[in-house]
């Protein structure tokens, strides 16, 4: 059995692509009870927020599999398989640990270490227990993973790093003045309504902007952003006229292909000598890279930010969460394999006191006048032998699990003292991988 990932989130897909496979909760419920009576799937967890929708599943069979998934996704969105597979990424085994933690982490996100994404793995994990899809493998990966991410949040400052991420845009779009004199008393103008937005117009709002206009293509994921900090819903359609009012305009959207252009931004400052600062942290970039080349007007974006964080302290903060995550890694895949082979480690120890016990029955048989004593030694000392024997084949099958190659070892321990499959397979250990209650 393998952990098998198939998703699509802001990293693979225009925020156009995400909306169409967005789900409320009775969809992802539905989608999860979809997932979990695939064939070839044996778990199943979905892992739903507004910029990913992930399928995660424990599986005997990858290209099965992979398709069954792939396709319960593009259903969700009513277009062909041909536009959205490109879409869709697969990350299977290790990778699909790997990029679990990464997500748990705040690595994944469209803002860097923002703390909702261990709230929705958590009731994601929840809601798979509940209707009975999570079994002991996503049970414990799902457990490490949001241990993961306490770990990266406790050790490190990786959930300041997405409003460092504005406030050196601000920086630098301003260099001749401190980032609140840059926002404080302006007309700033957020474009999005994702978590960076999010931390774009609290950032803003905390600087002291006498205005913040929210724009977005969603009037409802705008109207809720801009009451929450005190400011005014936009449409989209309505774009240009803002450019004529604003001082300072933070994108991002993560959109395909720009929504301000150098002609949208020169039709919005004629007539005018006030300086104009875009911020745009979107990826892809959401201002086209000539804007910048307009009189008066500043454009920094992901580039010019990614020198400034790269030695900063946001810049180490993620660089020691990524050590963290790589770390935890390595350790969950290595007691995994490990644990891999205990059932074959189980199954051979009993083979070999089965074999004590009916030596020891046919020796009593033989020797009727043996007394307690001489029964009880002769009893102990073929056991010491059985285990001396043993000692060093489980020892060196545990630690030859963690070696990547072709040879399963478990499996030519079996062989080689033709131990019962279905004796094995008996024996489970859901505790093996540091399997705890939820959370």
């Amino acid at each position: 059995m393998s952990v098998l990932v198939v998703g699509i989130s802001h990293n693979s897909a225009p925020v156009s692509v995400l909306e169409r496979v967005a789900l409320d909760a009775p969809g992802v419920q539905k989608l999860l009870t979809d997932a979990a009576t695939c064939e070839h799937v044996t778990e199943a967890a979905v892992v739903s927020t507004c910029n990913r929708v992930e399928v995660y599943a424990e599986v005997d069979r990858f290209h099965g599999s992979v398709e069954s998934l792939s396709r319960l996704l593009v259903e969700r969105t009513g277009e062909s398989a041909e536009s959205m597979v490109p879409h869709l990424y697969v990350h299977y085994d290790d990778g699909a640990v790997a990029h679990l933690f990464r997500v748990a982490a705040g690595l994944d996100s469209m803002a860097v270490g923002e703390g909702q994404i261990l709230g929705q793995a958590r009731d994601a994990l929840r809601l798979g227990q509940e209707v009975g899809s999570v079994g002991p493998a996503l049970n414990s990966l799902f457990q490490q993973a949001l241990r993961v991410g306490k770990r990266a949040r406790a050790e490190t400052g990786i959930d300041r790093v997405a409003p460092t991420l504005v406030t050196a845009g601000l920086d630098r779009a301003d260099a001749s003045s401190t980032t609140g004199e840059a926002v404080r008393g302006k007309y700033v103008v957020v474009v999005g309504a994702g978590a960076m937005a999010g931390l774009a117009t609290a950032t803003v709002s905390r600087l002291g902007a006498a205005h913040i206009s929210v724009v977005n293509r969603s009037p409802e994921r705008a109207r809720r952003l801009a009451t929450e900090h005190g400011g005014v819903a936009v449409a989209l359609a309505d774009l240009a006229d803002e450019l004529t009012r604003a001082d300072v305009v933070i994108t991002c959207t993560g959109a395909t292909g720009v929504l301000i252009t150098r002609d949208m931004v020169a039709r919005a400052r004629e007539g005018l000598d006030r300086p104009l600062a875009l911020v745009d942290v979107a990826l892809p970039h959401d201002v086209e890279p000539s804007v910048g080349e307009l009189p008066g007007v500043t454009l920094t974006g992901l580039a010019e930010l990614a020198g400034t964080l790269a030695g900063s302290d946001a810049g180490r903060e993620v660089a020691e969460v990524r050590r963290i995550v790589s770390e935890e890694v390595t350790a969950f895949l290595a007691a995994r394999r490990q644990a891999s082979v205990t059932p074959t480690v189980v199954a051979l120890r009993s083979m070999a006191t089965s074999v004590v016990d009916a030596e020891m029955a046919r020796l009593e048989a033989r020797l009727p006048g043996l007394d307690d004593h001489a029964r009880a030694e002769v009893r102990h000392a073929v056991r010491r032998v059985a285990d001396k024997l043993l000692h060093e084949p489980t020892v060196r099958v545990k630690a030859l699990a963690n070696e990547q190659g072709a040879v399963s070892y478990e499996r030519a321990l079996a062989e080689l003292f033709a131990l019962d499959p279905e004796a094995v397979e008996a024996v489970t250990r859901p505790s093996a991988v540091g399997e705890a209650p939820a959370p």
